[in-house]
């Protein structure tokens, strides 16, 4: 029953964001270094940072920084207060702050253009994050104590996936650093659940991409996906996942 609240709850915090961070750019470019994002997985500002990358098809280191852990303590005293969102593109190089400019940078460098209005940080995108933070009562704000692995753990997601957010407020909460692959959806015949697709053909990812690399190993694109290097699991299946997370790193 909680689950079946949790999921309900990350439906409706989707919703209040009119599901941004669903589609996902063609490109599969990556840059050469990958992308590090401080990130707090229940601000209302990283979540329009986390639904760019999403539609910009990036993929990210995430660096957790809840509210009361190690990991934000740090943070600030090294940015001289400064909260997160924070990104560092070693590719520039370059370090910046806050979702608008980071919003705008995120466009300029990776997509070649002005980052549309509904982006940019305006009004109606904040109060309809917030909406999203309110809904989920706060999830992936404030620390755990946590036991912390030697290597980044890895997650398959997209920003809007009502299953994938619980996992990510679980991460953030143990402070767990994670590599986040994003898989977006790229085509009209993405839409739907993992094991059924918006087509009468047979399904098939656009070729050479993530979700057609992803699709040829598994025989199927669901996420959440975890795969954990220090244990050698992979797992999917959010409940499943977040029991995993509880069981092994919470304190």
């Amino acid at each position: 029953m909680k689950h079946l609240l949790d999921i309900t709850t990350s439906t409706l915090a989707s919703s209040c964001r009119f599901w941004h961070g669903t589609l996902a750019s063609k490109t599969t470019a990556q840059p050469k270094q990958m992308l590090i994002l401080f990130d707090q997985e229940g601000n209302p500002e990283c979540r329009l940072v986390r639904e760019v990358l999403t539609e910009l098809n990036l993929d990210v280191i995430v660096a957790p920084c809840p509210a009361g852990g190690l990991n934000i303590t740090k943070f600030k005293s090294v940015f001289n207060g400064v909260s997160p969102p924070m990104l560092v593109d070693l590719n520039s190089p370059s370090v910046t702050k806050g979702a608008i400019e980071i919003v705008r940078y995120l466009f300029k460098q990776y997509k070649e253009m002005q980052a549309p209005r509904e982006f940019a940080g305006i009004l109606k995108s904040s109060l309809t994050s917030k909406l999203a933070t309110g809904v989920r009562f706060g999830a992936g704000i404030k620390a755990r104590p946590s036991q912390q692995p030697d290597l980044p753990l890895i997650l398959y997601s997209f920003e809007s996936s009502p299953f994938s957010r619980p996992v990510r407020e679980r991460l953030c909460e143990l402070e767990l650093t994670y590599i986040l692959i994003n898989l977006g959806k790229q085509q009209f015949s993405d839409m739907g659940p993992a094991n059924f697709h918006w087509t009468l053909k047979t399904y098939r990812p656009l070729p050479n991409t993530k979700r057609d690399e992803f699709f040829r190993r598994h025989g199927n694109v669901q996420v959440p996906y975890l795969i954990d290097p220090n244990t050698s699991i992979e797992m999917f299946e959010s409940k499943d996942i977040l029991r995993y997370l509880q069981q092994t790193y919470a304190v």
